[in-house]
C-alpha cells in the first residue's frame, strides 16, 4: 500500500539519487580523463557495495528471526533508533554539501587515479557503499514498522528506479536540478518520517522490556478511531502515529521534531543569503572539464579482482548466517510416552532452544512444554505418532519448566520439574483452557442458537404461506429475512448434522446442479423466486424447508455441541464467507450475498461476546483491534445497503471490493490467534 510505500519511496529517491550522482561523476570524470579503461574498476566497487547492502539486510533479517519475541523487540528498537541517528546526519550533510558536491568526488577521482586499480575500486566503494548500508537500515526499520515488506520494498524500488532515470538525464545533459533545493525539500519530509520511525523505536524498547513505560499511554484512541480506515491507515504508514501512545514515544516524537526541525531549517537560511551565488545545476557540474592524468594504467587481470571483491560481502553474509544458526537445547531425544515422559530433558540455558521429541510409546501423542505451577503452556507437538521424532521450539527464561505427555486414549503424564536459572527476558506463555471454562459460553451461546430458531421456525413458515398462497413478491422478502436469521447461527452448523444439507444446501457438486431433486434449501428457493418459477413449482420445497427447520429446532437441544467448537468458529464463519459469499460464489439469483456477510459478522460478534471474559484474560489486547476491524468492515457493508436492496458483489466497484476483501482479511488475520488461545488442553 502506498501510505507503507511513501518513506521507503522518499529514501529510495534521496539515496539513489545521492548515490546515483556519484556514479555519474565518477564516470564522467574518467570519460573526460580519457580513461574509460579504468570504468570496470569503478563498477566493481559499486557491485561492491550493492553486495554488501543487500548482505546486511539479509543479516538484519535472519539475525531478528531468530531472536526470542522479546529480544526481538529489543534489537528492532535499537535498530529504528540508530537509523533515525543515520538519517538525521545524512539530511544534515547533504544540505552542507550539495553546493559542492561534484567538485569533491573529482578531487577524489583524479587523487585515485594515481594510486592505482584498487584505490579507484575502494574510492566508489565507500562512496557507494555508505548510501548502501543506510538504505538497508532505513528500509529494515520500516518494514518492520509497517509489519509487511511489500509495501516499503516497492516503494523503494520505484525511488531507486526513479533517482537512477534522474541521474542518467543529469549525465546525458538532459535535466537540470538544483541539489540545494532538491535535499532541503525531501530533508524536511525526512526529518517528520524519522520523528515517527524513532517513537516506534521506543515503543520497541518498551516492549522488549529496555525502557519503561509500557503501560503508561499518553492517549488511547482505539475506541474512537477506526485503526483499519484509509486515513487511519495513511497516517500510521507514513508518520508511525498510533491511536495509542506512551508518553515516551510521545515525548520522543515531539522532542526530536522540536530540537532537529528548527536548527535543520535555521541551516538553510544561514546558508543561503541574498548575496550568495546560485549553485551551478548538476548537469553543468557533470560537463566540466577535468583534469587529464599523463598515466599509464597497469595491465592486469581484468575478472579476478571484481568477482573477488563482490563475492566477498555474499561470502561473509552467508556464513554469519551459517554458523549463528541456533543450535538444538543440547543432542539428547526427549522421550514421550506414558512410561518415559520427559526422559533425557535436562535444564536447558536461557534462551530460544529447540527440543527433539520422541514418541517411545505405542500410542499418538500430544506434548507440552509447560510451568507446572500455572499449567502455562511454552510450546507443543501434536499428534507425534509412535517412534516418529520431531522438533520443538520454544523460548525459555528463568523458572520452572516440564513436560505435559497425553496419549490418545491415555491419562496424561507430567514429567519431573527442571529450573533454569538466569535471565532470557519476558517469555509468553498461555494459559491452558478446561472444558469447565468453556461451559459458561458455551451455555450462553446455546441459548443464543435456541433462541434463534425459534425465530427460524416462524419465519419459514411465513415463507411457505406466502408461496402457497401466491404471493411471490413478499416471499422474496421473507425469504431474506429467514436466510439472514440462519446465518447468523454459524457457530452451530457443525452441530447440526444432516439438516443444514437440507436447510442451507448447495448445487455445487450435485449431478443435476441446481435442477438436482436433492437440491433444497433457502438456495433452492432462492433459485426459484428469482428465476421466475412459479408457486406450484416452488410449494414443495418450501414445505419442505420449513419442515428441516422445525426438526432441527427440535433436535437441538440434543445435539452433541463440542464446546472446542466455538473458538474454531470465531475464525471460520468469516473464513467461509470471504470464500463462498464475497466471491458470490453461492449467488442463486436474489444478489444478496452482502446480507449474508453481514449476519455472520452479526454471529460472529455475538459468538465474541460469550468469548469475551475468557479472551480478556488470555490476552487482554487483542479484542480492541478486533473490534476496530469488525467495525470497519460493517461500515463498507452499511454501505452496500440502500433502503431494503444490498448491492450484488459482482456490481461493486473495484475500489469497494478491494475494501471489503481486505477488511474481512484484517479481521481473519486478527481472529486467527483465538483457536490457540482457547484450545482445549488435557492437564490431567
Amino acid at each position: 500500500m502506498w501510505d507503507d510505500a511513501f518513506p521507503s519511496f522518499l529514501i529510495g529517491l534521496r539515496e539513489g539519487l545521492e548515490a546515483g550522482l556519484i556514479v555519474s561523476i565518477l564516470v564522467a570524470t574518467l570519460v573526460r580523463a580519457d580513461a574509460r579503461s579504468r570504468l570496470p574498476q569503478v563498477w566493481t566497487g559499486v557491485l561492491a557495495a550493492i553486495a554488501l547492502a543487500l548482505s546486511f539486510g539479509a543479516v538484519l533479517t535472519f539475525t531478528a528471526a531468530n531472536l526470542s519475541a522479546t529480544a526481538q523487540e529489543a534489537f528492532g528498537g535499537i535498530l529504528s533508533v540508530i537509523a533515525v541517528a543515520f538519517v538525521t546526519a545524512m539530511v544534515f550533510w547533504m544540505r552542507r554539501s550539495a553546493r559542492t558536491f561534484s567538485g569533491e568526488i573529482r578531487d577524489k577521482v583524479t587523487g585515485a587515479l594515481g594510486m592505482g586499480a584498487g584505490m579507484l575500486m575502494l574510492t566508489s566503494f565507500l562512496a557507494v557503499g555508505r548510501e548502501g548500508l543506510e538504505t538497508a537500515l532505513f528500509l529494515w526499520t520500516t518494514a518492520r514498522a509497517a509489519g509487511e515488506s511489500a509495501g516499503p520494498l516497492t516503494g523503494a524500488g520505484i525511488g531507486l528506479v526513479l533517482a537512477a532515470a534522474l541521474c542518467w538525464g543529469l549525465y546525458r545533459r538532459v535535466l537540470r536540478i538544483n541539489l540545494t533545493k532538491f535535499f532541503t525539500a525531501t530533508g524536511v519530509v525526512l526529518i517528520v518520517i524519522a520523528a515517527g520511525v524513532l517513537g516506534y523505536g521506543l515503543r520497541d524498547l518498551q516492549e522488549g522490556g529496555v525502557l519503561p513505560g509500557l503501560t503508561a499511554y499518553a492517549f488511547d484512541l482505539s475506541g474512537s478511531v477506526d485503526a483499519g480506515s484509509w486515513y487511519s491507515t495513511l497516517i500510521q504508514g507514513v508518520f508511525n502515529l498510533m491511536p495509542t501512545m506512551t508518553w515516551l514515544q510521545v515525548v520522543g516524537y515531539v522532542g526530536y521534531l522540536a530540537a532537529v526541525m528548527p536548527l535543520f531549517v535555521r541551516g538553510v537560511k544561514t546558508r543561503t543569503p541574498e548575496h550568495a551565488p546560485e549553485p551551478a545545476p548538476v548537469a553543468a557540474e557533470l560537463s566540466k572539464p577535468s583534469p587529464s592524468p599523463s598515466l599509464s594504467p597497469r595491465r592486469r587481470p581484468v575478472w579476478v579482482v571484481p568477482v573477488a571483491v563482490v563475492a566477498v560481502p555474499a561470502v561473509v553474509a552467508g556464513f554469519v548466517v551459517a554458523f549463528a544458526r541456533p543450535k538444538p537445547a543440547s543432542s539428547e531425544t526427549v522421550a514421550v510416552s506414558e512410561t518415559e515422559c520427559g526422559k533425557g530433558f535436562t535444564a536447558p540455558d536461557a534462551g530460544r532452544q529447540t527440543f527433539q521429541m520422541h514418541n517411545t510409546g505405542d500410542k499418538t501423542a500430544e506434548v507440552y512444554l509447560i510451568d507446572p505451577a500455572s499449567n502455562a503452556v511454552y510450546g507443543e507437538v501434536e499428534g507425534l505418532a509412535p517412534g516418529t521424532t520431531r522438533d520443538l521450539v520454544a523460548t525459555v527464561a528463568g523458572g520452572s519448566y516440564a513436560w505435559r505427555c497425553v496419549p490418545t486414549g491415555a491419562k496424561a503424564v507430567t514429567s519431573a520439574t527442571v529450573h533454569v536459572s538466569g535471565g532470557g527476558g519476558a517469555v509468553k506463555a498461555v494459559v491452558p483452557v478446561s472444558e469447565n471454562d468453556l461451559a459458561a459460553p458455551l451455555k450462553a451461546y446455546k441459548g443464543y442458537v435456541d433462541q434463534g430458531l425459534a425465530t427460524l421456525v416462524t419465519q419459514t413458515r411465513q415463507l411457505s404461506d406466502d408461496i402457497a398462497g401466491d404471493h411471490l413478491a413478499k416471499a422474496r422478502t421473507d425469504w431474506l429475512t429467514a436466510h439472514r436469521t440462519y446465518s447468523s447461527l454459524g457457530a452451530a452448523y457443525g452441530t447440526f448434522e444432516d439438516f443444514d444439507q437440507k436447510i442451507n444446501g448447495r448445487a455445487d457438486g450435485l449431478a443435476g446442479g441446481v435442477q438436482d431433486k436433492d437440491f433444497a434449501g433457502f438456495h433452492r428457493l432462492e433459485y426459484g423466486l428469482w428465476h421466475g418459477q412459479s408457486a406450484g413449482e416452488l410449494k414443495v420445497p418450501a414445505q419442505q424447508l420449513a419442515a428441516a427447520v422445525g426438526g432441527l429446532r427440535k433436535a437441538f437441544p440434543t445435539q452433541d455441541f463440542d464446546p472446542g467448537d466455538l473458538p474454531l468458529r470465531a475464525h471460520e464463519i468469516l473464513e467461509n464467507a470471504l470464500q463462498f459469499e464475497l466471491t458470490g460464489d453461492t449467488d442463486e439469483g436474489s444478489g444478496t450475498n452482502l446480507a449474508t456477510v453481514d449476519s455472520n459478522l452479526a454471529g460472529t460478534r455475538e459468538l465474541l461476546t460469550v468469548l469475551k471474559p475468557l479472551l480478556t484474560k488470555e490476552s487482554p489486547k487483542l479484542l480492541p483491534g478486533i473490534d476496530a476491524d469488525i467495525a470497519r468492515l460493517q461500515k463498507l457493508l452499511d454501505s452496500a445497503h440502500r433502503g431494503g436492496s444490498w448491492t450484488p458483489v459482482e456490481q461493486l466497484n473495484g475500489t469497494a471490493k478491494a475494501q471489503l476483501d481486505g477488511a474481512t482479511g484484517k479481521l481473519l488475520e486478527d481472529l486467527a490467534p483465538v483457536p490457540d488461545l482457547l484450545e482445549i488442553r488435557k492437564s490431567a
